[in-house]
């Protein structure tokens, strides 16, 4: 069999730097999986920006060749010109980026943005690009493809957008599918359909893909080979059997063994004790009032979350997980005073043992400022949450500055402390975000939330962005200064393997209701509703004798109406949550 695509002797640079991309050689078939695997930073996406050209104006490929065969019929990338550079972006090679807030045009609607892949390759007229579009939205999890495809990109959660981003990249049907991290944003859920839509369009089409990722389990479901590369150069490369039950090179190994995964035979155990709460949220919910697509239609309620209550004991970790849309991160807006809740909904804090609650929602300037310093969050969107016209001192002693913390050096001490705390040097605070990879920034809003040592941390997907060594060290950190300090936090994530690890109590969240809440060795040991068993299911393992169950996936994912009896609903006639066992409750018919 022929090659799709060959990268011989690649090697990229920045200015008058080192290369860091060196010597870097791989192929890939027709039809063909390939996983390039290894840390933030160590090159993958560099490699595959440079197949398309769209590296930074200061990078230079010192050495190397790329060659594209398939519709092109053999072309060498590196020596095309611009403008025939762009007949085959998009078309013959698709990419679908690691941040869609960044490669999404805020001043579009969704829609459009993929229908011009289909105006400027396919020549489609706009009815035809739209239906298209539309069914590529609901193959990739639109709950409402209508909705999606006249909104703009703010107004869609993360892991909206990145489903655009997928969207987009496969609606022409390449010959080459890169996908850096595209399933990073998403629930796992969401993630394993997308998994199977790759490779469902993989056989419809013969299309090829460049699969950058750092999670294993998706490598096990999806490669056929795995590159794993670590400093800009390859450490070990194969068919993906062989190195999934037996890797040969030291780092490999120390990838894999970094890898999180929900416990096999967890040992139940009891629930937090709650006498001291340092956060309470009573009977919260949260809807939104969205604009109609026409001027003589209703405008449409939006019920982000309902009817929350959540107890946070001080200095436990409280996980909330669910897809993306089913609420998660409102509820944690909600919970810092960002949103307000419906009327009778109710947000308290406890700042110490000693002092009596108070109301988020119901505080003086004075309170709400000293509620600030007590309770701050880490983003989703790393990108997003720093400033790209400050620099990394700039960003991190700003917080300091705001609450009149320390002289300009000891700020500076403090923010240095915080870098090495995540793991980055101190050598790095006089940069600009945008140079510095996706792990990197994350790392980087970890710290930055941690300057003013508060109490209560709301986490929103904090390790999302990286990968599973550097994981490793933020989880561990994140444990540590817990047990140290006495750290409270609400975590968000859709990993279910990282809430097993850190959470004392997980709530599972399906649009806008909790379906169940446990603590997790309960959950993972004991599922009772269908959605939290999809959840787990649909958990990718790096063991490619067990691949992703997608049918056990769609039962417990699919519409409420679907469901056993027990748990089965329509519209807003759910069911109570239920306690079946001491701190076990589950939403389901009594």
């Amino acid at each position: 069999m022929s090659p799709l695509l060959t990268v011989e002797d690649l090697s990229i640079g920045f200015g008058r730097g080192n290369a860091v991309v060196q010597g870097v050689s791989f192929e890939v078939q027709e039809g063909q999986t390939l996983a390039l695997v290894g840390e933030s930073g160590s090159g993958k996406t560099v490699t595959c920006r440079a197949v398309l050209r769209i590296l930074p104006r200061t990078a230079q490929i010192r050495t190397g060749k790329v060659m594209l065969y398939g519709r092109s019929g053999g072309k060498s990338l590196t020596d095309l010109s611009e403008r025939r550079m762009r007949d085959i972006r998009g078309d013959a090679v698709s990419m679908i980026f690691q941040e869609p807030m960044r490669s999404l045009s805020p001043l579009h609607r969704i829609g459009n943005q993929v229908s011009e892949v289909l105006w400027i390759h396919k020549r489609m007229s706009q009815s035809e690009s739209r239906r298209l579009v539309l069914e590529n939205f609901e193959r990739v999890g639109f709950p409402d493809p209508e909705r999606a495809f006249s909104s703009y990109p703010f107004e869609l959660s993360g892991g909206m957008r990145q489903r655009a981003m997928i969207a987009m990249a496969m609606v022409s049907k390449p010959d080459l599918l890169i996908a850096d991290e595209p399933t990073t944003a998403l629930d796992v859920t969401t993630q394993a359909q997308v998994l199977g839509l790759i490779n469902e369009l993989k056989q419809e089409t013969g299309m090829a893909v460049i699969l950058v990722t750092h999670d294993l389990g998706v490598v096990a479901n999806m490669a056929e080979q795995v590159v794993v590369m670590h400093k800009g150069r390859i450490m070990e490369s194969g068919a993906a059997a062989p190195m999934l039950n037996a890797p040969a090179h030291a780092y490999t190994k120390q990838l894999f063994n970094a890898a999180p995964a929900i416990p096999a035979d967890p040992t139940p155990v009891d629930p937090p004790q709650q006498e001291d709460l340092i956060l309470q949220m009573k009977d919260v919910s949260k809807t939104y009032t969205m604009r109609a697509q026409s001027a003589w239609k209703p405008e449409v309620l939006i019920h982000a979350c309902r009817g929350l209550d959540f107890s946070l004991p001080r200095g436990k970790t409280l996980a909330i997980v669910g897809e993306s849309g089913s609420g998660k991160t409102t509820a944690a807006r909600i919970a810092l005073g960002a949103e307000l809740p419906d009327l009778g909904g109710e947000v308290l804090f406890r700042a110490n043992p000693q002092s009596a609650p108070i109301g988020v929602h119901a505080m003086n300037k004075a309170a709400r400022t000293a509620f600030q310093k007590q309770a701050q969050m880490v983003f989703q969107d790393p990108y997003s949450s720093l400033s790209p016209r400050m620099r990394i001192l700039d960003a991190m002693t700003e917080p300091l500055e705001i609450h009149k913390i320390g002289s300009k050096s000891e700020q500076r001490d403090r923010a240095g402390a915080k870098l090495r705390q995540v793991g980055l040097n101190e050598d790095m605070l006089m940069r600009f975000p945008h140079a510095f990879s996706g792990g990197q920034r994350q790392r980087l809003s970890i710290a930055r939330a941690l300057m003013l040592e508060p109490s209560l941390l709301v986490c929103d997907e904090p390790t999302s962005a990286l990968d599973v060594s550097v994981q490793e060290q933020i989880l561990t950190l994140l444990e540590d200064i817990r047990d140290r300090l006495g750290l409270s936090y609400l975590f968000i994530s859709h990993d279910l393997a990282v809430v097993a690890r850190i959470a004392d109590e997980v709530a599972v969240m399906r649009q806008g209701l909790v379906v169940e809440q446990a603590p997790p060795d309960t959950l993972f040991y004991n599922p009772v509703h269908p959605y939290t068993k999809a959840l787990i299911a649909a958990q990718p393992t790096p063991d490619i004798d067990r691949p992703i169950n997608l049918k056990l996936v769609a039962q417990g994912a699919g519409s409420p109406a679907s469901w056993p009896d027990e748990f089965r609903f329509e519209g807003d006639s759910a069911p109570s949550l239920t306690q079946v066992q001491p701190g076990h409750k589950v939403r389901c018919h009594v």
